[in-house]
């Protein structure tokens, strides 16, 4: 078989390569820590994270993904039920390899690899951020300073015009009722007047 050009080989090829890290994923997730050689953690720090971004998909197409590299139903349910959850809030980084020396036989570089289940601090903001913030929240401030403003003037507006509205209302009713006063006015006199002849004359 011809060397690769590129990287690392595991394994006698491809397909040995592939089940040799699919195999190093499920123990890294039934054990949750694993130790091996620095090559092979490297090699599958991006194939166990690519399957820990599907259980957090959850979906029965990403299971199905995660199955199709790992064939241990009990693993999947595990990384999907278990894990998952566990670094939901995480984005990214969910392996960690810590060295340990050196093999004794073949002086082989040894690490520990191992997953990050810790729940995620929010990080601190550094100074120059804070300040910023500050300084968008200061030119922020007038003008919802300004916006308040021009919502109080435009309710005073709207009051004033209610109150226009309402006093010329008031004004027509007076007015009606006026002219209904001076309308029954002259026939309650020609009432009177027509009484106060049949009285003499009696």
């Amino acid at each position: 078989m011809p060397t690769p050009t590129k990287g690392p080989r595991l394994g006698g090829g491809p397909a040995h390569e592939r089940l040799l890290l699919a195999n190093l994923a499920a123990a890294l997730f039934t054990h949750k820590s694993i130790k091996t050689t620095e090559t092979k953690a490297k090699r599958l720090r991006p194939v166990a994270e690519r399957l820990i971004t599907f259980a957090k998909r959850g979906d029965l197409h990403a299971r199905r993904r995660v199955l199709a590299v790992i064939g241990d139903k009990n693993v999947v349910h595990e990384l999907f039920a278990e894990i998952a959850p566990l670094v939901e809030h995480r984005e990214g980084g969910y392996t960690r390899i810590t060295k340990l020396g050196f093999r004794k036989g073949d002086n082989a570089s040894m690490v520990q690899i191992e997953l990050v289940l810790e729940p995620v601090n929010p990080k601190q903001k550094s100074a120059k951020k804070t300040a910023a913030a500050a300084k968008s929240t200061g030119e922020a401030a007038p003008a919802a300073a300004k916006s308040t403003e021009s919502v109080a003037e435009i309710e005073e507006e709207a009051a004033e015009s209610t109150e226009s509205v309402e006093n010329e209302t008031v004004a027509a009713e007076v007015a009606d009722a006026d002219a209904e006063v001076a309308a029954e006015a002259p026939a309650a006199e020609a009432d009177a007047a027509d009484e106060a002849p049949a009285e003499d004359a009696k």
